[in-house]
């Protein structure tokens, strides 16, 4: 009885752990739809370079997307490395909102002048590099799995971080990928039997 109380409990903390980064793609989902109906006029709000308008695209621009296509495309990558994130590391909010405020922030100072940056790619970026990053730091066999699966499934999107796509954010990816790792090698600087 007590092995299926702590597996019951594990199956509770693992179905809690993945629920913030479902909620945040249910509220892309529903800001995307929003913006649909309105023409497009929520994207303004994404990180303006440089302008003071654009700094509430520091927090806004990663539920902003360009069109269900942009939102599909990011979709299964952020579900997948942010319940990675919340379950391996058990900072889900801490990295997101470091990844996000740090990414856009450099974004915003160093972003091409002009531009609006939206969507989610900059967390899926800092989430990728967060746990390969994470893996290498505290050097436990779970991080250190997560961070191999991350490195042969997701390896690929490092060609995002060169700018070789006209429209696409490639200052999102890099600074986002950055961001994460800045956060993965913050947030591991905590007592070793503190670390999962």
């Amino acid at each position: 009885m007590s092995s299926t109380l702590v597996t019951g409990h594990r199956l509770r903390d693992a179905a809690g752990g993945a629920l913030p980064p479902v909620v945040l793609t249910a509220l892309m989902w529903l800001s995307e739809l929003v913006d649909t109906v309105l023409g497009g006029a929520l994207d303004r709000y994404g990180i303006q370079p440089r302008e003071v308008d654009g700094l509430v695209g520091i927090l806004a621009a990663p539920l902003l997307h360009g069109g269900l296509g942009h939102l599909v495309a990011n979709t299964g990558a952020f579900v997948v490395l942010g319940v990675l994130t919340a379950l391996i590391t058990g900072r889900f909010w801490a990295a997101t909102l470091g990844i996000a405020v740090v990414g856009g922030l450099a974004v915003w100072l160093l972003g091409a002048e002009g531009t609006v940056h939206i969507g989610a790619s900059g967390l899926v970026y800092g989430y990728a590099a967060f746990l390969f990053a994470w893996g290498l730091f505290v050097r436990r066999a779970l991080a250190i799995a997560a961070a191999l699966f991350v490195a042969l499934a997701y390896g690929g999107i490092v060609w995002g971080v060169l700018p070789t796509a006209s429209g696409v954010s490639w200052e999102g990816h890099l600074f986002g990928a950055l961001a994460g790792v800045l956060m993965a090698w913050l947030l591991s600087r905590r007592p070793r039997h503190a670390l999962r």
